[in-house]
């Protein structure tokens, strides 16, 4: 619930997309992120499912979130960035998404070297999208994000 608010207050003072979709969070670990985005009138498209552009920032939410998470418990300054992003829509995203990332060991492995370093360092983040109450646990959509990390 706190994360889900610090995120929303994130949203709305630095990146009012973000807010307009109004995200939460499931679950927040140092290992694991899951985010949540409604499907309701501001993120369907105009075929009933989600629009591409809302699955977007579910996988930057998620990848990004968790990022924020270790840099934070790192208590050093660095800047996060996302370099690229590849999707693949395999389904559409008819009910619910919830985005997900297990990569929090090799994004604290990043943060490592980015705190050791004085160059930019970048990782390959996945992030996968399912709507569980239609699909169960296959996906509907992965992303593959660049996450590059720069001590300040």
């Amino acid at each position: 619930m706190q994360a889900t608010l610090l995120l929303r207050y994130f949203g709305f003072f630095k990146i009012p997309l973000l807010f307009f979709v109004k995200p939460s969070v499931v679950e927040l670990s140092d290992n694991r992120i899951v985010v949540k985005i409604p499907l309701r009138r501001r993120t369907r498209n105009h075929l009933g499912s989600m629009y591409f552009g809302a699955l977007a920032i579910g996988a930057d939410c998620a990848a990004g979130l968790i990022a924020m998470r270790l840099i934070q418990k790192s208590s050093q300054n660095i800047s996060l960035v996302f370099k690229s992003m590849d999707a693949e829509f395999l389904k559409r995203a008819e009910g619910d998404v919830y985005f997900t990332c297990e990569q929090g060991a090799e994004i604290a492995d990043l943060v490592s070297s980015a705190v050791d370093s004085t160059d930019r360092v970048e990782a390959l983040v996945h992030v996968t999208a399912k709507v569980p109450d239609k699909f169960g646990e296959e996906p509907v959509a992965r992303f593959s994000l660049v996450l590059s990390l720069k001590k300040k």
